[in-house]
Formats: C-alpha cells, sequence, structure tokens
C-alpha cells in the first residue's frame, strides 16, 4: 500500500498511508443522504406554515406544535437509533430511516387534518433522530484520521444543501401556484406537493443504504472481524490487519452497548456523556433553526411580503452552504474548538445586535415590530452574519465531534443520547417561538444571545481538541 510523510505536532515524521479516498467519500456521501433528508425535511415546514394555518383554522399555540412534532419524533428516533444501530447494523438503520422518511412524505402531503399532519411529521422526525445519530457514528468509523473532520463535516453539508433544497422546491412551488394555499396539480395545494417532494431523495438514501458496507467497528464489537478486514482493506490497505488489532484493543465485548454503560460518577453518566449532552443542547439552543423553520414568517411580520421572505430565506440557506464549505477547508487545519470559539463570538454579536434591533422597532396594529430603511437593512446583515457564524462553527463541528468523541463501545448509544438531547433542545426552541415573538423578538434573540455566550464559556472550559486522533487514540484519554 503507498504511503507518504506527514509532520506530526512536534516536529516528528510519521508515515500516512494513502487510502482509498474516493470510496471512503462514497461511503460518507451516502450516509449522509440521511443529513439531506434530515435538512429537507426539517426545513420544507418552513414554505407550508400559512397555508397550513389557513387550511386548518389553527392558532399558533396548535401551529407551534404540529411544526415542532417532527423535533418529538427525532428525540425518539435518536434515542433508540443507538440501540438499532449496535443491534442491526449502521446500513440496516438507514434503511429503516429512509422508509420512514418516504411513509412521511406521503401521508404529510395527503393530510386532511392537523392532527393527522402532526402525526406524519411524528413519524419523520423519526426518521430524522435516526438519521442524525447514524451518519456521524458511521462517518467517523470509516475515516481516517487526518480525513475525519472534512469527511464529518459531509453530514452538515448535506444538511444545508437539504434545507436549501428545501426551501428551493417550496419557493417554486408557491411561485408557480401563485400561493402555497393555491391549487396545484391534480387538484392539491402547492404546500401538499412541498411534502410529496421528499420521496425521491428518501427512495435514493434505501437504496444507497444498501449498497454501502458494514462499518468495521461494528463488525469487530459484533465478533464479525473476517468481514471487518475486509472492509479495512478497502479504506487503508495494507495497514488492515494492524488497524483490527487497534479496534479489537478498544472493545472488550460482542454485546451491544446499552445506557447503562454510560454510567458514571458524576450526576449519574461519563464526563465525556455530560460534554457531548451540552455540546448537542447549546447547538440549538442559539435559536439557528428559528431562522430555517420560521424565517418566512418572521420577515413577513417585520414588513417583507411571502414571496420576498421566500426569496429571503434562499439566500439565508445559500449562505449556509458557503459557510459549510469553509469548514469542511478549515475543520482539519485548524482544529475543532478554534472554529467553535470564533463561532461562538461572532454568534453572540451579531445575534445580540438582532435583539437590540427587534427590541426597540416600532410596533404596527397588530403589534408586530417594524423595520425600516437603514435597521431593515442591518437586521438581514446580522441574519445572514449570524448563519454565517454558526455554519463554519457549530454546524458542522459539532457533527464531527459527537461522531468522534466517544469511545468505540459505546459511541453509538452515547451519540443517540446526545443527540437525543439536542432534539429536545431544539423542540424547545421551536415550540416556543411563536410564544416569545408575541412577546417580542427583542426577548426571543437576547435569550439566544445568552445562549451563545454560553457556548463560549462551555467550549474554552470542557472542549478538548480531536484533530488529527486515531478514534482508538482519543478512547485513552476520555
Amino acid at each position: 500500500m503507498p504511503t507518504s510523510i506527514a509532520t506530526q505536532a512536534g516536529g516528528q515524521p510519521t508515515i500516512r498511508p494513502q487510502v482509498s479516498v474516493s470510496r471512503t467519500i462514497l461511503m460518507s456521501t451516502v450516509a449522509a443522504l440521511g443529513g439531506f433528508l434530515f435538512g429537507f425535511d426539517t426545513a420544507v415546514i418552513n414554505g407550508t406554515i400559512s397555508a397550513v394555518q389557513a387550511t386548518f383554522q389553527a392558532s399558533e399555540w396548535v401551529l407551534g406544535l404540529t411544526v415542532s412534532a417532527a423535533l418529538v419524533g427525532s428525540a425518539v428516533g435518536a434515542f433508540s437509533s443507538g440501540h438499532l444501530a449496535d443491534r442491526l447494523g449502521r446500513p440496516r438503520t438507514m434503511v429503516m430511516a429512509s422508509v420512514l422518511f418516504l411513509i412521511s412524505a406521503l401521508g404529510s402531503g395527503l393530510a386532511g387534518s392537523l392532527w393527522s399532519l402532526g402525526l406524519w411529521r411524528l413519524v419523520g422526525g423519526a426518521a430524522i433522530g435516526m438519521a442524525s445519530v447514524i451518519a456521524p457514528a458511521y462517518i467517523a468509523e470509516i475515516s481516517p484520521a487526518h480525513l475525519r473532520g472534512r469527511l464529518g463535516s459531509l453530514q452538515q453539508m448535506a444538511i444545508v444543501i437539504g434545507i436549501f433544497a428545501a426551501l428551493m422546491s417550496d419557493y417554486a412551488l408557491a411561485t408557480q401556484a401563485g400561493s402555497a394555499n393555491s391549487v396545484h396539480w391534480l387538484g392539491l395545494a402547492a404546500w401538499r406537493w412541498m411534502f410529496f417532494s421528499a420521496v425521491p431523495p428518501a427512495l435514493l438514501y434505501g437504496v444507497g443504504a444498501l449498497l454501502i458496507p458494514e462499518s468495521p467497528r461494528h463488525l469487530v464489537a459484533r465478533g464479525r472481524e473476517t468481514e471487518a478486514l475486509k472492509v479495512l482493506q478497502t479504506i487503508v490497505g495494507d495497514l488492515a490487519p494492524s488497524k483490527l488489532v487497534e479496534i479489537r484493543g478498544t472493545i472488550h465485548t460482542t454485546n451491544a452497548a446499552r445506557l447503562r454503560d454510560l454510567r458514571g460518577p458524576r450526576f449519574g453518566l461519563l464526563p465525556v456523556v455530560w460534554v457531548g449532552i451540552v455540546l448537542a443542547m447549546l447547538q440549538q439552543f442559539v435559536g439557528i433553526n428559528v431562522i430555517f423553520y420560521y424565517s418566512s414568517v418572521l420577515w413577513q411580520a417585520v414588513g417583507f411580503s411571502e414571496q420576498s421572505s421566500l426569496a429571503i430565506t434562499v439566500i439565508t440557506s445559500i449562505t449556509n452552504i458557503v459557510t459549510t464549505v469553509l469548514a469542511i477547508l478549515c475543520v482539519d487545519r485548524f482544529g475543532r474548538k478554534p472554529l467553535l470559539i470564533v463561532g461562538s463570538v461572532g454568534m453572540a454579536l451579531t445575534l445580540g445586535v438582532l435583539a437590540y434591533l427587534f427590541g426597540t422597532a416600532g410596533l404596527d396594529v397588530h403589534g408586530n415590530p417594524v423595520l425600516h430603511g437603514s435597521s431593515s437593512v442591518l437586521a438581514l446583515i446580522c441574519a445572514n452574519l449570524y448563519v454565517f457564524c454558526f455554519g463554519f462553527s457549530w454546524g458542522p463541528v459539532v457533527w464531527v465531534m459527537l461522531g468522534e468523541m466517544f469511545p468505540n463501545r459505546i459511541r453509538a448509544v452515547a451519540l443517540a443520547l446526545a443527540a437525543a438531547a439536542q432534539w429536545v433542545a431544539n423542540f424547545a426552541v421551536s415550540a416556543t417561538f411563536p410564544t416569545l415573538q408575541s412577546a417580542g423578538l427583542g426577548l426571543a434573540y437576547g435569550l439566544y444571545t445568552a445562549a451563545a455566550v454560553l457556548s463560549l464559556l462551555f467550549t474554552v472550559k470542557y472542549i478538548r481538541e480531536t484533530k488529527g486522533k486515531e478514534l482508538e487514540h482519543i478512547e485513552h484519554e476520555t
């Protein structure tokens, strides 16, 4: 197997295998398709909110619960996926998620009531939760250390491309039909077709998952070392036998990990598990998904038209894609912790400005804040700068770290617990936003600003750098 010379931090040369990069990228991309559906399914609701509210005459409170139903399902799906992934394997769990995505898309588009829509969104949420755990775990387990950050960032890239695709689909359908509530093809309103548009990627995800190999670390944990060796040979070539020995040394049982394996001396859990949980929850408490779930409604509330609001949201999603590309280029060069720190500072500043602008804005006859002239322009700039700061830091880096920070034996179940906590936080932020919006956007963005400051303090004190380290070496440090 060809090798190349790399230099360690201390200046000593080390041998780095020339891995089968194209194959590893392909395997990672298939896993990241779950991230695409994750982003698509969570964002597609954005363009349907006003139409759904008008169709079913929903109150703000009930509408908030319906929008957030997917997040409840996501917490359940994430929590259960660790056990499924350890029992059935990573690719099979991906197939299960793809089936749930498909059922949710069809059911949501055909929903006859707000409650049935909430039920189908719950099913889709379970698929999202499963995908949010399986993709980072699988990518981390098949990636060599010097590529793991970039390949792990594919999850966030897929998420933001999924968000962009959903928003573009919403915009195109609403524009073509005249509005999201207008009748479109086959006598169905455009908002129903917005949900149907998730069907093709759900099918592609399921087919792709059937074609990729199982994670070698999962195979070793299940006592299937011959199969694990074959997979490792396609990734690291002649170094496969030594890598197999390393993996074997960190996996001491063929039994699937359970929640009791996460027990530790601090408040009932291992310290590394607590760090993962808080890290995951802070990613949501900074309010990023308010931008993608409610942005069209938000911008309408401050004076923009429906189509202009959707166009602004599309521009915001493009910003998110560009900054995720930046993260992919930087995460293995500068490390995880520096990106988190810079991102936290940027988010705190931009959210603080938004809190001030919305808190001091005048109100219209309906009690909504109205921004005029330079204030509206500054709000748009700060909103996109906020997305920029999140996009190169807390968006992709959190998924990279959740995939690599836990020991091999408990990775899937620990990641599942952290992801479930993240979805609970996501639900709390999303479900409370309509009420906070009524109370005042200044208050809402003030709370998100405080979370951004807390994320900075937490990163400085508790996050350990994992750049360039093999998963087996990270394990010894936890």
